[in-house]
């Protein structure tokens, strides 16, 4: 199984037209990803580059398409409206790539989606959501249009598909899902479980931003409950108090083995690490108030990027 998507999942792009839009609906459709469509206002009735319908509104992709998800790049002034306006039109999964969204903006995301308790919302400022498909015999390096790279698989955002190892296609048996508010990080739990013969479920990005959707501990229930999940990877940041939250969470609810990393762990108070939430202010949100947090929850602490594999399968007993 996995969480979130599947071989199932219909998706559109929200700024499809658009250089980045374009780029990276290739790439989604090159892994296996069912992409039905683009959303472009004012380019209703054209076709992408990839022979996709591009459409004036969600509703309008959403009416033709049958779509149940939406990855957005649309220009950070006109993002939030793009979310939305993919709420509004019934999309149940709405992925936001864009970054250097307003946090003003966002707040009145947050307050407006209160309304459309069905609609999930990953990101902004993320790589995204993949659910690994078994790799395609007939696909050569990282797959194509005419040979996707896998058969069935969902992957919704920029993280390189290739990396991520289906799994049924697990070498030992073992799977696990990753959660990570640094898109590079996550890349790095991949490969580094994947070159050791573990499989994922599904790997989310939940984005650095201070306001965005799925957090933690919105995610790790559904880990939880996932048959096909043996381990969860977690992958946090100096800044706020979520990842403390979600050691709370852990230690009353999750019984699977979580790896734990608080990225910038040397950044001094005051100074905004990379993200846009990442930053040490009013005596909270160090590295090692959430480390403590994670130990005391039964985490294992990967204690550098370069052990997250490592530590993932010493957890696993493998």
């Amino acid at each position: 199984m996995s969480i979130l998507v599947n071989a199932d999942t219909k998706v559109i792009c929200q700024g499809i037209t658009g250089s980045a839009g374009q780029f990276h609906t290739t790439g989604c459709l090159e892994y296996g990803t069912q992409m039905v469509g683009g959303v472009t206002p004012g380019k209703g009735g054209q076709t992408d580059a990839n022979g996709l319908p591009v459409f004036n509104s969600c509703k309008e992709a959403v009416d033709a398409t049958g779509a149940n998800a939406t990855m957005i790049f649309v220009p950070p002034p006109f993002a939030a409206d793009g979310i939305l306006e993919a709420a509004d039109a019934g999309i149940s999964l709405i992925c936001c790539i864009t970054e250097h969204i307003p946090v003003l903006d966002m707040m009145r995301v947050k307050k407006a989606l209160a309304s459309f308790p069905d609609v999930t919302l990953v990101g902004p400022n993320c790589p995204g959501v993949i659910t690994p498909g078994p790799r395609n015999p007939s696909a050569t390096g990282t797959g194509s249009k005419d040979q996707p790279l896998t058969n069935g698989g969902c992957k919704i955002g920029i993280m390189p598909g290739y990396i991520h190892v289906a799994a049924s296609e697990s070498k030992t048996g073992k799977n696990v899902g990753i959660i990570s508010r640094s898109g590079t990080l996550t890349y790095e739990a991949v490969w580094q479980t994947a070159e050791r013969g573990v499989g994922h479920s599904t790997a989310v990005g939940i984005g650095g931003d201070p306001v965005r959707g799925m957090n933690f501990i919105d995610l790790l229930p559904l880990f939880e409950a996932d048959p096909e999940t043996d381990g969860i990877v977690m992958i946090g940041e100096i800044g706020g108090t979520d990842e403390e939250a979600a050691a709370e969470f852990i230690k009353s609810n999750v019984t699977k083995p979580v790896t734990a990393f608080i990225a910038g762990r040397t950044a001094p108070p005051g100074r905004r690490m990379g993200h846009a939430g990442a930053i040490i202010s009013g005596g909270e949100g160090g590295a090692e108030d959430k480390l403590n947090a994670l130990r005391a929850a039964g985490c294992h602490i990967a204690e550098s990027p370069a052990d997250l594999g490592s530590t993932m399968v010493k957890a696993l007993g493998l």
